[in-house]
């Protein structure tokens, strides 16, 4: 993996607004293996008028994590900064082993993004599903998720003393939904919902259940077989 040090996006903003005034942006943090890479993401970035592009992630921010290839310390680097410093998560990355993509997503990390698809309006696209708490993975990428699930829980299936998630009938109603990539206005129509009942119920779940985000609350419910 690569050895050279991480550097993080510097912020020209942030300084000397108004106390009280909202800022709709959505503060981003750029981390990455070396300076072209991370110029190249800051560049894209740069042009849209709704991100706010920081030095540091932290609670509130989307911090966009740059790999080619993922290691333990940035699984490491993925946990730390969801866990404890309360930031989401983005990864662009290059591959992903099968061993790692259930690490990746019990990491925090609700949005994924292929190097090679990397453009500025899918870094954005990734970014803002991200700081909305949704859920943003390639389609192949899901596809191999949800296998992989399925493959743990027929694994598990029939052992005594399986835990069992719990799972209120209109929450896997809600995740199902999920699961097949629909948003939240979509996922309202479909069960006859309000938004707002919507988030409700997938707040209640991720909370309940210590999940990080819609990934993860997806991930957990195929492992358990309710999906």
């Amino acid at each position: 993996m690569l050895n050279s040090p991480r550097t993080t996006t510097t912020s020209t903003l942030g300084a000397g607004r108004a106390v009280g005034v909202t800022d709709p942006r959505v503060p981003v943090a750029v981390s990455a293996p070396d300076p072209i890479s991370r110029e190249g993401a800051v560049s894209q970035l740069r042009r849209h008028p709704e991100i706010d592009l920081r030095e540091e992630s932290g609670p509130g921010t989307v911090a966009l994590l740059i790999e080619d290839a993922l290691d333990e310390s940035a699984l490491t680097r993925l946990r730390r900064i969801v866990r404890s410093e309360g930031a989401r998560a983005v990864l662009v990355v290059g591959a992903i082993r099968e061993s790692e993509l259930l690490d990746v997503v019990e990491c925090g990390v609700g949005a994924i993004v292929w190097r090679h698809e990397a453009t500025a309006h899918r870094l954005v696209q990734a970014v803002l599903a991200a700081s909305r708490g949704d859920g943003d993975l390639p389609a192949d990428l899901l596809g191999r998720l949800i296998s992989q699930v399925g493959t743990l829980h027929r694994g598990a299936a029939g052992r005594p003393g399986a835990p069992s998630l719990g799972l209120a009938p209109r929450e896997v109603d809600v995740l199902r939904l999920v699961a097949e990539g629909l948003d939240t206005g979509e996922i309202a129509g479909k069960l006859s919902y309000s938004e707002r009942t919507v988030k409700n119920v997938m707040h209640g779940l991720t909370t309940r259940l210590h999940l990080r985000n819609r990934a993860h609350a997806v991930a957990y419910a195929l492992r358990e077989g309710y999906i």
